[in-house]
């Protein structure tokens, strides 16, 4: 006999399993163990569907031969079948989606996939194996994954869930039912117990970590306790919530965890049950209220540990004063560091704390010489690097203190712990709640943290992961912090292809990128004032750029910089991963991933990056960016076209006054050119260029610069003109920048053109393959144009155009109005240009003909006649000179020479 089972208090998931089961074992005979959920029990009595359930005691457990369990694997929780699925002789068949636990049944069939519900994989496998649905089986199955994935909206909900339900639609499964049995209003039963629990609620505090506990008692059982947890989760905004609920002679527990720390699976499966790390439940029999409290607690403290010490809030390396150095010294750093609160040190120890606000007064009244330890706070609290940060809660907020200094058993300063960083500490788990990342622009911005390894996993190639998983652990073993930062971890976020890695270490960035290499057999190239280097790696396919069979990872030491004017180039100095990301230009730019075992593949964001991806919106971090640094002005404009964003409303006010100030012309030409060719070079130029004119940017370029319909019409046309190059070449490759900059200075006069040049320090090189090229296009134009013929011969358009480089031909291709200009530039680039004559000088030279001029007229004359069509190979090209040279003479006046 083959028997389909599942857990007690059966929920949608279970019903809609089991129905899939049958479909894949039709001989199989349905039995629950226990009762079903009181929303099943509803819709069971409601439905038309002929459901062929078998009562538990019709069954006779010796003759079952075949054990198929669904939507768990744990033997205490499917009653007297847990017997059957030990006993000899027995194969037992499970589906679940559930994690592992070392409690699980062993079995002969396995299917266990990571998904919202397990609904969802028999889906699958129905698909798979064509077997067809109704819409009434339809509905039900949709009714299993709504109800656990919570309408696919819970964090445990996976893209397959999404597609299982989009085919059910297909197949006609009904929402309003789903609706109807999904999002039921509570009984009066239900909302008598759920004011009772929350008149139960109490806050534990679990190792430092606030852990919600809700008791109740019904005499009677009341169905959806998942249901009621969920709200009273929600109404008092918990972030770990246990409910316990005695019921006739069992007492029901439902746990709801949004704390990494708790997971509330591995506590359920003390009390013989189970589920996910973030939601669990169990049923448990034979104990008091009192006792399951009890041991609760103890299971809790058991289980849960401290997710943050001082050690992992902390900021270092520190800035401080020294106690005999001047109030106007403090306030210089507080500036240059956007520090509002310094400690004091007498050497290596603190002895004081100095605020902004102190220093602020003290400069008002006059007293920017006096020492510090004059004016500094004198009684303050310090912890150690292993104080959990509850006691640095207190201190901050309840002592009123700024900051608190780590120190190690001789007092010396290890770290410093701001309001800032106590706030990450304590809300970290709780903004994981996606409602958190909106806030406006200037308003506080916590950093929102998420797991990637899916996304990466998704994303990356395996090789790829594999180098970074060697990453951390290469920063593990040194007791270095290793990050993946940038524009790699922004273009992640997008689904952007982006293979360009940059890793930032809070340690020795050098040492780090010399261990690293040597694991994988690389190579390193380091700059050590910067404590920056490259590893390079040997590659395999895919993985291979330009042929070179090798792959670059840039590895930088965390700092941070300040600008001793505007505009002026950045001081670098070390620090830590907040401080070098708050030296990036946008907050696209400073979202990070942990790479480290301990929180791999976390994301980091400290100053609302992820919310800016979702708005689309390019924001900077401080008011005075682009008074340090105008280039970030070209940036700005950059990443808004590139990714379709918009510059955010107080980030285009400092934009626009930076414009006012003129501060673009303080910066060096070079710097300005490198922006400028990172705008051309973008995949649609013409949007920058339009931007910059909006924003009276391109006068800082040269002020005769104007975009217009032409300049449009110009870059449109050069899109196109490389586009087609693109596709039809495989050899050189144009530089489409420099074919874009042509066009945006085509309309200025030769001296206006230098003048750019030496304004932007534009290369020798490129200036004079400038500058060239315009006169060389002018010079081949017209010498087409003049030639008065509808086509050209080939040996013409080889002569006129041979001369110019690709970037000029390109330039001219798209400039040029007529269209028969445009072909014969097609046909040398496609054809006529790689046409090569096979005879040499030396045979000419052993036909009789001496050396000199005439040998290269001859070659001339050959390769004209070769492109004209009249000679095609070796052998027609010696009879050429030998027999028909006088004819081809007549047809080409120009060539003159004696044989």
């Amino acid at each position: 006999m083959k028997v389909i089972t599942t857990h007690f208090n059966a929920d949608f998931d279970c019903l809609a399993s089991m129905l899939a089961a049958k479909k894949l074992y039709p001989d199989a005979r349905i039995v629950f163990p226990g009762a079903q959920e009181k929303n099943v029990r509803d819709f069971l009595k409601a439905s038309d569907y002929s459901f062929q359930f078998d009562k538990l005691k019709n069954i006779s457990l010796d003759e079952i031969t075949t054990l198929i369990i669904v939507d768990t694997r744990l033997a205490g929780r499917i009653g007297p079948f847990g017997e059957v699925a030990n006993k000899k002789g027995v194969s037992v068949h499970v589906y679940d989606h559930h994690p592992n636990t070392p409690q699980d049944i062993k079995s002969e069939v396995t299917i266990v996939k990571e998904r919202g519900s397990t609904t969802t994989i028999f889906v699958e496998l129905l698909k798979e194996k064509g077997i067809p649905l109704t819409p009434a089986e339809a509905t039900i199955m949709a009714l299993g994954i709504y109800e656990d994935t919570g309408s696919l909206t819970f964090t445990s909900t996976r893209p397959e869930d999404l597609e299982a339900s989009a085919y059910l639609l297909s197949v006609g499964a009904n929402l309003n039912v789903v609706s109807d049995f999904i999002y039921r209003e509570l009984s009066p039963e239900q909302f008598s117990l759920l004011n009772d629990l929350i008149h139960g609620l109490e806050i534990h505090d679990i190792n430092g970590l606030p852990v919600a506990l809700a008791t109740a008692s019904s005499d009677s059982y009341i169905g959806d306790l998942a249901i009621l947890t969920h709200k009273l989760k929600d109404m008092e905004n918990l972030n770990c919530l246990f409910v316990l609920v005695r019921m006739e002679d069992r007492i029901h527990l439902v746990a709801r965890s949004r704390i990494e720390a708790v997971d509330v699976a591995a506590v359920a499966h003390e009390f013989g049950g189970g589920g996910h790390p973030t939601a669990s439940s169990a049923t448990i029999r034979d104990m008091t209220m009192i006792q399951v409290e009890e041991r609760l607690i103890n299971v809790l403290k058991e289980k849960v540990h401290p997710v943050k010490l001082a050690k992992e809030m902390m900021t270092y390396p520190v800035k401080s004063v020294q106690r005999d150095e001047t109030i106007k010294q403090a306030e210089e750093l507080m500036t240059r560091y956007n520090i509002s609160a310094l400690p004091v040190m007498d050497g290596k120890k603190p002895v004081g704390l100095i605020t902004r606000q102190i220093v602020e007064k003290a400069i008002f009244h006059h007293l920017k010489e006096e020492k510090v330890s004059d004016l500094m706070i004198s009684e303050f609290s310090t912890v150690h690097s292993d104080t959990p940060y509850r006691r640095i809660d207190e201190i901050i907020i309840v002592g009123k203190q700024r900051s608190v200094p780590v120190v190690n058993d001789s007092g010396e300063m290890e770290g410093i712990i701001s309001r800032g960083d106590l706030l990450r500490a304590i809300y970290g788990d709780m903004l994981k709640k996606p409602a958190l990342l909106y806030s406006k622009e200037g308003g506080t911005r916590y950093p929102f943290s998420k797991n990637l390894k899916g996304l990466l996993s998704e994303r990356l190639p395996e090789r790829i992961l594999k180098l970074l998983y060697e990453a951390g652990d290469a920063a593990d073993r040194l007791g270095f912090s290793a990050f993946l930062v940038g524009g790699f971890v922004r273009d992640l976020l997008l689904r952007i292809e982006n293979l360009d890695i940059d890793i930032v270490i809070e340690g020795d960035g050098i040492l780090f990128a010399e261990k690293f290499a040597e694991r994988l057999s690389g190579r390193v190239k380091s700059h050590k004032k910067f404590g920056t280097a490259v590893v390079i790696i040997p590659s395999l396919p895919p993985l291979e750029k330009g042929g070179k069979g090798e792959f670059k990872i840039d590895i930088a030491t965390a700092r941070m910089e300040y600008y001793e004017h505007p505009a002026a180039l950045p001081i670098v100095e070390m620090s830590s991963l907040k401080n070098d990301l708050y030296r990036r230009d946008f907050t696209i730019n400073t979202l990070a991933i942990s790479l480290n075992k301990k929180e791999a593949w976390q994301l980091i964001d400290f100053f609302g990056g992820q919310r800016d991806l979702k708005e689309r919106a390019i924001r900077v971090l401080h008011n005075l960016s682009f008074v340090e640094d105008p280039t970030r002005v070209f940036r700005a404009i950059r990443f808004e076209q590139r990714f379709n964003f918009s510059i955010g409303k107080q980030t285009m006010t400092l934009l626009e006054g930076a414009v006012k100030k003129d501060l673009f012309n303080r910066l060096s030409g070079s710097r300005v050119h490198l922006e400028l060719t990172l705008m051309l070079k973008e995949r649609e130029p013409l949007k920058m260029i339009r931007r910059m004119q909006e924003l009276s940017l391109l006068k800082f370029i040269h002020p005769k610069i104007i975009y217009s319909d032409s300049m449009k019409e110009l870059f449109l046309n050069i899109g196109e003109t490389i586009s087609w190059h693109h596709l039809l070449f495989i050899g050189s490759e144009a530089e489409g920048w420099f074919i874009y900059l042509m066009g945006l200075l085509d309309d200025l006069k030769d001296e206006d053109v230098l003048d750019i040049c030496r304004r932007l320090s534009i290369s020798e090189h490129y200036k004079n393959k400038l500058m060239t090229g315009r006169s060389q296009i002018k010079e081949a134009y017209q010498e087409l144009f003049s030639s008065g013929t509808n086509t050209f011969k080939s040996s013409l358009i080889y002569d006129v155009l041979h001369p110019l480089p690709l970037e000029a031909l390109l330039f001219m291709m798209a400039k040029v109005p007529q269209e028969r200009i445009k072909k014969a530039i097609s046909l040398y680039l496609t054809k006529l240009r790689t046409v090569k004559i096979d005879i040499t000088g030396d045979d000419i030279v052993e036909m009789g003909i001496e050396r000199g001029p005439e040998v290269g007229s001859i070659l001339k004359a050959v390769r004209d006649a070769k492109l004209d069509g009249f000679i095609k190979n070796r052998d027609e090209e010696i009879e050429f000179i030998k027999k028909e040279l006088k004819d081809y003479r007549k047809l080409h006046p120009r060539n003159s020479f004696n044989i």
